[in-house]
């Protein structure tokens, strides 16, 4: 019998809309940060997570073994990491990484995504412990909310996106829109 791998996720997979994995359960992850990563296999930037200070909090799920395959082709652009803590999460491959200086932007859908995941699993401090456990802020923000580019997104309410707003003016994210 296979060993039960579980998957951390940090970002996207915090929202439960975008997966389908059942056994799923609010965690935290010491040692890391979360930050903005470009890559040259994306034109724009998604989360990855780094060594550092403190935890971050995500959302640790269940993953049947048959759906590895299907979960690293989703996480394509990442590498797939076994933590001591017993829980599998992806990153971003310094090899595929972006070149210094390049600033590949944002994608508002994208984070809304993430922030009602926060927001859903940890309520409104979870959302501003997402906003304050992750660097590169200094990107530019791209509002695709019309017309979303991030192939995950789905319908946010006015509530949502003003929340998500809210969050980027506090770190002093201009909002764009």
């Amino acid at each position: 019998m296979s060993p039960v791998r579980r998957i951390f996720g940090y970002g996207s997979l915090v929202n439960r809309l975008t997966h389908r994995y059942a056994e799923a359960a609010p965690a935290r992850l010491p040692g890391f940060r979360r930050h903005w990563q470009g890559t040259r296999l994306r034109e724009v930037a998604y989360l990855s997570v780094t060594e550092g200070d403190g935890h971050i909090l995500g959302l640790a799920a269940t993953v049947p073994e048959a759906e590895w395959e299907a979960l690293d082709a989703r996480e394509g652009a990442y590498l797939r990491h076994e933590h001591a803590e017993g829980l599998t999460f992806y990153r971003v491959a310094r090899d595929n990484a972006s070149p210094p200086g390049e600033q590949q932007p944002i994608l508002l859908s994208y984070l809304d995504v993430v922030v009602h995941g926060f927001r859903e699993e940890f309520g409104e401090d979870g959302a501003r412990h997402f906003f304050e456990t992750t660097d590169g802020w200094d990107r530019p923000i791209l509002d695709d909310r019309k017309a979303p580019i991030y192939p995950r997104a789905h319908e946010q309410s006015a509530e949502l996106m003003a929340l998500t707003d809210a969050f980027l003016r506090e770190i002093g994210c201009p909002v764009p829109g």
